[in-house]
């Protein structure tokens, strides 16, 4: 390439400014996804929906034991005394499947139509009752399985285990014993990114900004706004070179020269990336669809009816996606302190955690209900991540001020057409006891706790999560070593949420 081409590149790169479109270019690999041969493009539809709830939400108080509530040293005794219970009263009670007809409640945030008939939105009961929504009991991230003996012994520890960035990192990229570079849901696009085809977008798709979560090798991802941003305005291309260069202007200069070169490594990813930025203005440059659903004006609600747009214009012309993975966040979840009020069942007067689950339930409702009134009710399963759980012993005292302090497992919420709900899922603990869905015994000192703060020991991890959702997705199993390079810990690699 002569002097003065390379320098004309050079100054209109310059010129085009994208911020929506993020390249992923780890290690400089993102070539082999350019060069690959796109074949066996689904024939259906399908999307994944990960809600991070960020700073390590309260499992405790999200799923209660109503039967046991108030067995001896159990959740009861531990947590009424400082105000950080919620009233037995006041949850919102079911019974799982495969608990053998023993109650749990949910927060009454969850569903807060059930306390407060007037709601304008309602929250997730219905779901569960339809058999749409599953919970997954204490899973965490893991580097095998561990007893508490062995914790406590120093053995088969996480890396820097209850710090929320590396405990951030390790629920996004399923690396538990260091350092992850990418996503698993950027690897799960790296290896099913044929699924697609040619298309116009990115297959991961992010409303929270630059998201470790969608980082792939060689897959790119979009990082967008959430509504009410437009769909034509998402991606605002701006040129500030000459006239005749103009990159928005098919048969331009510069489009002219994004086909020179092609055969040096950075030269054709530079050019890509900026095609793939084109052709992506061009396809969301539309008119926003009608939704079905009214969706709560939330940060969370926001972006999943941004989502939900996205969904509706899969099949538009230059589009045609068969296969998508989201990623929202909600944050405020790090809750020392004013974690819930005196009365819990305030929709938005119930403390930080209490007010943060009102906007999960009624913004995943929304979407629930927008996804089946789109006849994709089975195609797009929705469920969400956390950096830990939180501890069981109150952090201080007070109904208006007691919080929880960083733990380790949590539980988590899977959502969708395909999801075999209505049950709890997990694992017993290493030895084989402990109940069969994983829920942890709620003891000081317990054999689920680290120490004696009710710090519990994962007994499902991550990975096999992870690997789950993954394989229902399109996966293949002979990708699940590269995706999932830890798996081959545990026995079971993947558990039935899924159909």
């Amino acid at each position: 390439m002569n002097d003065s081409r390379r320098k004309f590149l050079r100054t209109s790169v310059c010129g085009l400014t994208g911020a929506a479109m993020l390249a992923s270019m780890e290690k400089l690999n993102l070539v082999n996804a350019m060069v690959q041969q796109q074949t066996d493009v689904a024939s259906d539809y399908k999307a994944l929906v990960c809600i991070f709830l960020s700073g390590g939400s309260d499992c405790n108080n999200m799923i209660v034991p109503f039967d046991d509530y108030n067995a001896t040293g159990g959740y009861a005794a531990v947590r009424t005394s400082s105000g950080l219970a919620v009233p037995q009263s006041a949850l919102v009670k079911f019974t799982p499947s495969n608990t053998s007809g023993v109650a749990f409640g949910f927060h009454p945030n969850l569903s807060p139509e059930v306390a407060n008939p007037t709601q304008t939105f309602k929250g997730l009961l219905d779901v569960w009752n339809a058999g749409k929504l599953a919970v997954l009991c204490n899973y965490g991230s893991l580097v095998r399985p561990i007893t508490r003996a062995q914790y406590q012994a120093g053995i088969g520890r996480p890396y820097q285990l209850f710090s929320h960035s590396d405990q951030v990192a390790q629920q996004m990229t399923s690396v538990a014993n260091t350092v992850g570079q990418t996503g698993w849901g950027g690897r799960v696009a790296d290896r099913t990114n044929p699924l697609n085809g040619s298309v116009a977008l990115p297959m991961n798709i992010t409303l929270a900004g630059s998201s470790l979560f969608c980082t792939g090798v060689n897959s790119r991802l979009l990082a967008i706004a959430p509504a009410p941003t437009t769909l034509a305005n998402l991606l605002l291309l701006n040129w500030s070179g000459p006239s005749a260069a103009n990159p928005n202007n098919s048969g331009s200069s510069y489009r002219t020269l994004l086909g020179y070169d092609l055969d040096a490594t950075l030269i054709k990813a530079a050019s890509d990336t900026t095609s793939q930025a084109l052709s992506a203005d061009t396809a969301l440059n539309q008119t926003d669809p009608t939704l079905t659903a009214t969706f709560p004006t939330t940060s969370l609600g926001n972006q999943l009816k941004q989502i939900a747009k996205l969904i509706k214009i899969k099949d538009a012309v230059g589009i045609t996606m068969k296969r998508q993975i989201f990623f929202c966040s909600l944050g405020g979840f790090d809750t020392h302190t004013n974690e819930t009020s005196t009365d819990p069942t305030v929709p938005n007067g119930a403390g930080g955690q209490g007010n943060l689950l009102t906007q999960l339930s009624q913004a995943m409702r929304a979407f629930y209900d927008e996804m089946v009134a789109q006849g994709l009710g089975n195609n797009v399963t929705t469920f969400t991540l956390s950096d830990f759980g939180r501890t069981l012993q109150p952090s201080g005292s007070g109904a208006a001020s007691v919080g929880s302090d960083h733990a380790w497992a949590s539980h988590a919420f899977i959502m969708g057409g395909s999801v075999a709900g209505g049950m709890f899922y997990g694992s017993r603990r290493p030895d084989g006891s402990g109940l069969p869905f994983g829920y942890p015994t709620l003891q000081l000192g317990g054999p689920d706790d680290t120490d004696n703060r009710g710090r519990w020991i994962p007994t499902t991890s991550v990975d096999q999560y992870a690997a789950t959702l993954a394989t229902w997705y399109g996966l293949a199993v002979s990708d699940r070593a590269t995706v999932f390079p830890n798996l081959s810990t545990f026995a079971t690699p993947t558990l039935p949420f899924l159909g």
